[in-house]
C-alpha cells in the first residue's frame, strides 16, 4: 500500500525519470505534487504496472495533480554529461517547471544532485513508496514511451515501438546490421566507436 505523503504540513513533489538504461532516446523524468488526500488502488511503481494501466493513470494524475510537469534530455546530452548527470539534470528541469513550488522533494534512487534550494529525501524504490513518486514514474515512463513511438516511425528496424530503445536481442542486432542512428547514445556500448 502506497503511502499519501511523506509529511503532512510540506508541499511536497515526488520525482522520478524513465529510460536511464537504455541504448536510444532521450531520459524523461516528472515531478508530481498530489493532494494528500490523494488516493488510487490501480497506482504504483510504473515498472509493475501494464501497458492499460499506465495509459489508464496517466489522465487521471494529470486531471488531479495539484501540479505536475515532464521534462527530457536528448541522447547528445546524455554522451557529454552520463546517464546519471543527465537524469539528475531532467528532474531538475521537470521540478523548476512545476506551477507550484513544492518545499520537499521525494526522489525515486539513493542520491540526487540538488541545485534548486529546495530539500530533497530519497528513497531506494520510493515509487513502490509514495504515490506522489509512482505518479512521477507513471508520467514519465509514458511520454517516453510515446516519444519512443513516434521515432519509431522513423526508424521501424530497431523495434522501439515494442522496445521502448532498451537492448533487446532485435535492437542490438538492428545496431550489428544498420548501425546506430541520430537517437541512439553514441557512449553506451553498443554505438561506442571501436578502437580497432
Amino acid at each position: 500500500m502506497l503511502q499519501p505523503y511523506y509529511t503532512l504540513d510540506l508541499v511536497e513533489a515526488g520525482c522520478d525519470e524513465a529510460g536511464r538504461g537504455c541504448l536510444a532516446g532521450p531520459v524523461f523524468a516528472a515531478a508530481v505534487i498530489l493532494p494528500k488526500n490523494f488516493h488510487n488502488e490501480t497506482l504504483n511503481d510504473s515498472k509493475k504496472l501494464s501497458l492499460k494501466q499506465r495509459k489508464m493513470l496517466r489522465p487521471i494524475i494529470e486531471s488531479e495533480a495539484l501540479a505536475y510537469a515532464v521534462a527530457k534530455i536528448d541522447n547528445q546530452e546524455i554522451d557529454q554529461i552520463n546517464i546519471l548527470n543527465a537524469s539528475f539534470k531532467a528532474m531538475q528541469l521537470a521540478v523548476v517547471q512545476l506551477s507550484i513550488k513544492p518545499e520537499l522533494l521525494l526522489i525515486d534512487g539513493n542520491r540526487f544532485k540538488n541545485t534548486l534550494n529546495i530539500p530533497h529525501k530519497c528513497f531506494i524504490e520510493g515509487d513502490g513508496i509514495y504515490m506522489s513518486i509512482a505518479a512521477a514514474s507513471v508520467l514519465a515512463k509514458t511520454y517516453r514511451d510515446d516519444f519512443m513511438e513516434e521515432i519509431d516511425k522513423e526508424n521501424p528496424v530497431y523495434g522501439w515501438k515494442n522496445n521502448k530503445g532498451y537492448p533487446t536481442k532485435l535492437h542490438k542486432t538492428a545496431i550489428i546490421l544498420h548501425g546506430c542512428t541520430q537517437y541512439h547514445r553514441m557512449t553506451y556500448t553498443p554505438c561506442m566507436p571501436k578502437l580497432f
